[in-house]
């Protein structure tokens, strides 16, 4: 049985990121994007030719309306030779001459001739996109001057490499997930379109526009090619694909840098303009003027450095060889405070709240004991532990003024370390500078605990499995939280809520203890108005939701 022969199933289609994009979306980009009857257009990843399609009713009006004769190409490249046979056929079938070319859109070279590039890229997640796939996928994103990491999906190098197609001043329009606005791997090829357009346009969906597919899209069109970058971009908000043609007015959005994320361009308007206002303003600061945050101590293999008392006793391991430790996770931190009397109650109750660290001198028998046991049972073979020498001391972090969770099913939180424990890389730290110390261990977890810095956190994490918010060092730097001299001037009303908001943490009401605070720092203090508040909590309530509905169902485009 010939290629074109072999039946294209769903399951073939989903293997290389093929997915049917609805009529209303590759009409209304072949709208946008092809303007005179001597457009050449190009749509890689073609399918059975949806995009060339649009493409031609456009062409169609265009030689109506101008009397003039088509003197442009349809062109497309399709991996599978079923769907190139069958793009190619409907595409004359419509009228038009075109060449479809069968194999990798990565094995062709760029020709900087088409005066459009349209489509729908394969969207295939890292996990399943190898081999050599990946290597003419990274090194076509290279020729556009941008290095991918490992864990880029499909679509970051397609677009990269559709753009290098385009004339000068020409314009791209592609269908892709709403990763584009938030994860890290895509940083390059954010600001690779701010730099090489002239204009940057986004329409966000409310709805999901691709039936059985919980993943988020984006319309990019990008407009100018190499004739000038921008600071900005233009979004649009549509209720789902069958509004097209009736957007809302669009909102003019620029990053603070162009490779940040923009997860704020999801954001309504009113709640975009009230929150962008708050946080550009005195009352607030990023936490990085707080202090720095750093990764906690990687052991190698927490099971072995991190012990209980009952293993302590077991081993005989003295005091003096030992460390007090935030046991591993953060269930722990999501009080105010993480105090000496804590920590003894989790060693109490069998927790690891205890690093096996020997100092520099010789180790006592019992440890010496230990360590020989690590190197009978592999643990010194461990990668962070062979790198090391002696393998069995771990580098060590001093403890943190404050403790900030790594991974939340909510929003992160701030812990002041009282009991002036070390942590693990499961949480990070963050070493308030000197002028802050004090009032930043007294008052900047229970401060952080507003919404404000709540929806912040929604975009500078990232959605990790299952939906939970991942924050990064460097994301971490980027959080919206209230500064120094806002809480300076709330000091006495934030201390009077503290018994009340503790209450509600250890109930589990986030959201009782962050009005609390809202009322006395927003509202009180930075004077927000109770419409502006409104439209704040129902944005991070909104992000939320997405990022949880993403982790109920990993889907593709």
């Amino acid at each position: 049985m010939s290629a074109e022969q072999i039946e294209d199933t769903a399951a073939l289609r989903k293997a290389r990121g093929a997915f049917f994009t609805p009529e209303e979306i590759a009409r209304f980009i072949s709208e946008w994007a092809v303007r005179s009857v001597s457009d050449k257009v190009l749509e890689p990843s073609c399918g059975e030719a949806a995009f060339l399609l649009a493409a031609a009713e456009r062409l169609d009006r265009l030689t109506a309306e101008t009397g003039q004769e088509f003197s442009g190409h349809l062109d497309g490249v399709e991996l599978h030779a079923a769907s190139a046979v069958s793009a190619e056929s409907h595409v004359r079938m419509a009228g038009y001459e075109t060449t479809i070319q069968t194999g990798d859109f990565f094995t062709v070279e760029p020709t900087s001739t088409y005066d459009a590039v349209i489509g729908n890229p394969p969207y295939v997640r890292y996990q399943d996109f190898s081999g050599e796939s990946r290597r003419l996928s990274r090194a076509a994103a290279l020729r556009a001057g941008v290095s991918l990491t490992a864990l880029a999906s499909s679509w970051a190098s397609f677009t990269l490499h559709s753009a290098m197609f385009l004339r000068k001043g020409g314009r791209l329009g592609l269908v892709l997930p709403a990763e584009l606005l938030s994860v890290n791997y895509a940083a390059g090829v954010r600001q690779f379109l701010m730099e090489r357009f002239t204009r940057v346009d986004l329409v966000l969906f409310e709805e999901r526009v691709f039936p059985g597919v919980l993943e988020e899209v984006v319309l990019l069109m990008a407009d100018g090619f190499d004739d000038g970058g921008t600071d900005h971009c233009f979004v649009y908000q549509a209720r789902s694909a069958a509004d097209l043609e009736e957007l809302l007015v669009a909102r003019r959005w620029t990053p603070v840098n162009s490779a940040d994320k923009w997860t704020p361009s999801l954001l309504p308007h009113a709640a975009f303009d009230a929150y962008t206002t708050l946080v550009s303003g005195d009352g607030f600061t990023d936490l990085e003027e707080w202090g720095d945050t750093t990764l906690g101590m990687v052991t190698g293999n927490n099971h072995y450095f991190a012990l209980t008392d009952a293993r302590v006793a077991e081993l005989g391991i003295p005091r003096a060889e030992l460390l007090p430790l935030s046991p591993p996770g953060s269930t722990h931190l999501r009080g105010l405070t993480f105090t000496t009397s804590a920590h003894e109650e989790m060693l109490r109750g069998g927790s690891a709240g205890w690093l096996f660290r020997p100092s520099n001198g010789e180790p006592s028998e019992a440890a010496l004991a230990y360590i020989a046991a690590g190197d009978a049972t592999g643990v010194s073979e461990a990668y962070k532990c062979r790198v090391r020498k002696p393998w069995w001391r771990v580098p060590l972090v001093p403890p943190a003024d404050l403790l900030l969770t790594y991974m939340n099913a909510d929003t992160p939180r701030l812990t002041t370390n009282r009991a002036g424990v070390h942590n693990l890389n499961s949480v990070h730290g963050i070493y308030l500078k000197t002028q802050h110390k004090t009032l930043g261990r007294d008052l900047l977890p229970l401060a952080s605990l507003n919404s404000v810095t709540l929806l912040g956190a929604e975009t500078v994490g990232r959605a990790y499995g299952g939906g939970m918010l991942k924050i990064e060092p460097r994301e971490a730097d980027r959080l919206p939280v209230p500064s120094a001299p806002t809480v300076m001037a709330a000091k006495k009303a934030l201390s009077r809520l503290r018994p009340k908001v503790t209450r509600h943490l250890r109930s589990g009401r986030l959201l009782e203890a962050t009005h609390l605070v809202d009322e006395v720092l927003l509202v009180g203090e930075l004077g927000v108005r109770v419409t502006e508040l409104r439209e704040i909590r129902e944005a991070r309530a909104e992000l939320t939701a997405r990022r949880t509905a993403r982790g109920i169902k990993q889907g593709g485009l």
